[in-house]
């Protein structure tokens, strides 16, 4: 497992990666994850202003991974929060259950089910409130991995309801009155696939760094990471295969079309590598096979017909 460090001296290399089939301490299966020089430097920026560190990039690129091979190589525990386009600010920080505070206060008034020793608890306001992945990383005295994922999903307000958060580091439970300072800076990363503009006071307040695509030989050292024993003449060659597949799809829809991308790349491998080396082999110098893990949709499908019908 990654050595926990001091808190000064936090530095991401990524360099440290997970053994095959490693789990968390929740039990999700980790996986390597080879960052280039310049997102290593980002990274590194962004913990020490203490900023959050903002992602851009194709879907499917590595933005989300990040975060937890962050907090792998440093030995920090990891909260993640995944939006949805109903999620308000305040759900990262807090919920407050007014509903069972409501039935416990009727039950309480009647006498009925509730003990006299549980009075104490359910007149506590505090006992009602529920701390979200950004409320309980406030509360850790360990500098905490925060992941705000596809931020760009939620309300066009959602960003600006977290600068206070973000910048003091701080949050009041409205319910309580308590006021809720970080007791160690949480390390902040925040993804975006562009869907709507953030607001300038939240882009201030932001590191950015938009993630680039991997190049060949990166991609190649990325498909060697999750599959160690795999033969390097399949990699090349499959490696090769999707990025004229990327690349023919690029001339079709712009470079702002939706291309395959690096995870697709992974499963697809995963695909190959469930036959004969030699029978994969012999697939690639053909149709492209398992073509639905690459084109997933009507469009693409069609497209690649009539290309691979005009090569042939």
């Amino acid at each position: 497992m990654a050595k926990t460090v001091s808190y000064n001296q936090f530095e991401y290399t990524g360099q440290v990666q997970p053994q095959l089939g490693e789990r968390d301490a929740k039990g999700q299966l980790l996986y390597p994850y080879l960052p280039y020089a310049e997102l290593v430097e980002a990274v590194n920026l962004a913990i020490y202003l203490e900023r959050p560190l903002l992602l851009k990039g194709e879907p499917g690129c590595g933005k989300t991974r990040l975060a937890r091979a962050v907090a792998y190589e440093l030995g920090l525990p990891f909260e993640a929060w995944y939006i949805k386009s109903t999620t308000r600010a305040k759900d990262g920080l807090y919920t407050y259950d007014a509903v069972s505070r409501l039935r416990d206060a009727q039950l309480a008034a009647t006498g009925r089910i509730i003990k006299d020793e549980d009075i104490p608890r359910i007149s506590d306001r505090a006992t009602y409130v529920q701390w979200g992945p950004l409320g309980r990383a406030f509360q850790n005295e360990q500098r905490t991995v925060v992941l705000i994922d596809e931020i760009d999903k939620a309300d066009i307000d959602f960003p600006n309801d977290l600068l206070l958060e973000l910048d003091e580091q701080r949050f009041v439970v409205e319910e309580t009155e308590q006021e809720i300072p970080a007791k160690a800076s949480p390390i902040v990363f925040i993804t975006s696939n562009d869907e709507k503009d953030l607001p300038d006071a939240f882009l201030r307040r932001c590191l950015f760094h938009y993630v680039e695509f991997p190049s060949t030989q990166r991609l190649i050292e990325i498909i060697n990471a999750q599959f160690p024993d795999a033969p390097q003449e399949l990699v090349k060659k499959a490696v090769a295969r999707f990025l004229v597949l990327r690349e023919d799809m690029g001339k079709d829809k712009g470079e702002a079309g939706k291309k395959v991308s690096t995870s697709e790349l992974i499963d697809w491998f995963r695909v190959l590598r469930r036959y004969p080396e030699d029978e994969v082999l012999a697939k690639l110098d053909g149709k492209l096979p398992y073509a639905g893990v690459l084109l997933k949709s009507w469009e693409d499908h069609v497209r690649y017909l009539k290309k691979s019908r005009g090569r042939g």
